[in-house]
């Protein structure tokens, strides 16, 4: 009767301790599979002033596409839903031009980010206006001699509209000149192919 009270005390408590770690074990899951988390990924984007260059490096590190080239691919469709306040945003007046650029930032054949990018072209070059308009080049690489930094705004739990379904992160951000001038507002909308 002792050893038959003992082996259900025994069970009992492998049971509790089985509970008890399984959250554990689930968390877990994720990091024994190998596969990044989003928080890994977050990470690897704030390390940046270049979203182009986060990119780069983080399908470089998980063996995305070899080479490692993030290309700028047009996106076809209407001009995404400016944000409130534009120019006050872009700091210019009621006559200067603003740029529009709606692209899907790819990585071999997977499709790591869909942006849409508010820019001011009297703030750029010629030759990097006429990149910006001719190429697939991302803005990011274009616009690099001017030394520009990221302004983070917010990051969205939750995709705005002009986000794809897969969206997994979204940022709004200001690039802003050494001078303190703006030179473009973002919306990057960064997609579940970064974590397969």
């Amino acid at each position: 009767m002792g050893f038959e009270r003992f082996g259900l005390v025994l069970a009992v408590m492998s049971s509790v301790a089985l509970a008890a770690s399984a959250p554990q074990l689930a968390n877990a899951a994720p990091r024994m599979s190998g596969l990044p988390s989003v928080t890994e990924f977050e990470a690897e984007l704030a390390k940046h002033d270049s979203a182009t260059e986060a990119l780069r490096q983080w399908c470089e590190a998980r063996h995305i596409a070899n080479p490692a080239q993030i290309m700028a691919r047009p996106r076809l469709g209407p001009e995404g839903r400016k944000p409130p306040q534009l120019r006050r945003l872009l700091g210019i007046g009621a006559r200067d031009a603003i740029g529009y650029r709606h692209v899907e930032l790819t990585c071999g054949d997977r499709v790591l980010s869909v942006a849409h990018n508010w820019y001011v072209p009297s703030r750029l070059t010629a030759a990097m206006n006429t990149a910006l308009a001719t190429s697939h080049v991302p803005f990011g690489r274009i616009a690099a001699p001017l030394g520009y930094i990221r302004e983070p705004l917010e990051i969205l739990s939750k995709p705005p509209g002009g986000c794809p379904e897969n969206t997994i992160s979204a940022h709004r951000a200001l690039l802003r000149l050494p001078d303190g001038r703006v030179l473009a507002y973002v919306l990057e909308c960064y997609t579940a192919e970064n974590l397969r």
